[in-house]
């Protein structure tokens, strides 16, 4: 009995964890969603959710949920996304329907913070859970992760490569073990398990933010549909780029405590 209560706390407290670390996004993305039973107001959803993605990002950084030295990586992020939106977009990949000011080439400014916060996600899961990566081999990590992100681009005019990609990530993440603590104990696990794990509830999660009209794909266009699985795949690749960017940063110093 004692066994099945300590392993129940655990996973409670995981659990929790794992919610303050999607802290930030789970604020973006309940912003949208706020976003969209608004009355009709004289400023534009799209540009109303940026000024709401600044003031959440100065709160985030006030609060404790990202540290300074985070913003290089978080910021980093929303750059990358950015210019990702912009090709996407042009190639009707996804769209963005609604008319709004600070839109450029189809693509709202805001939606940069969707990146962003991922970023976010990976920075704080790394202090909160201890993080230690045992085996990790960088130089390739950071190849291959340049690799499957201009992969997305492209595979509009190139052959894709997306499952090459998977099989070299993988030969690169063997024998690489992510650490992280919870309470008294450590535990351990494949760091390309953990992207496929993540990679999976970013699907999850892009299904919600298309739901409330974060962005829309073009067979969502009639009305809200399931994202489709392959996005999951592409996920669990993607997440390579921000891991890249986060262990190349501070994220790898001694860890500390977050206030919240």
């Amino acid at each position: 009995m004692g066994t099945v209560s300590y392993w129940t706390r655990q996973l409670l407290r995981f659990g929790w964890m794992q919610a303050r670390c999607c802290a930030f996004a789970v604020a973006l993305v309940g912003g949208i969603a706020v976003s969209r039973v608004l009355p009709e107001m004289p400023v534009a959803r799209y540009d109303l959710v940026l000024v709401y993605g600044i003031g959440l990002s100065l709160l985030a950084w006030k609060v404790g949920w990202d540290e300074a030295r985070d913003l290089a990586v978080i910021g980093g992020c929303h750059l990358i996304g950015l210019l990702f939106e912009l090709v996407k977009v042009r190639m009707g990949s996804w769209s963005y329907p609604e008319e709004a000011w600070t839109k450029v080439a189809g693509v709202p400014l805001y939606g940069g913070f969707l990146y962003a916060a991922v970023g976010s996600y990976v920075c704080r899961a790394w202090r909160l859970f201890e993080l230690r990566v045992d085996g990790y081999r960088p130089r390739v990590m950071a190849v291959l992760a340049a690799a499957v992100y201009l992969n997305f681009f492209t595979h509009h005019w190139l052959p894709d490569v997306r499952w090459v990609l998977a099989v070299l990530l993988l030969a690169a993440a063997a024998g690489t073990w992510v650490r992280f603590t919870m309470g008294a104990r450590e535990y351990r696990m494949p760091l390309a398990l953990s992207f496929v794990l993540i990679g999976f509830f970013l699907w999850v999660a892009e299904n919600a933010a298309t739901y409330v009209g974060a962005w829309s794909y073009p067979h969502q266009l009639g009305g809200w549909q399931p994202v489709s699985v392959a996005k999951f795949g592409a996920w669990a690749l993607l997440i390579s780029v921000t891991f890249v960017l986060a262990a190349g940063s501070g994220a790898r110093r001694p860890p500390g405590r977050s206030p919240c």
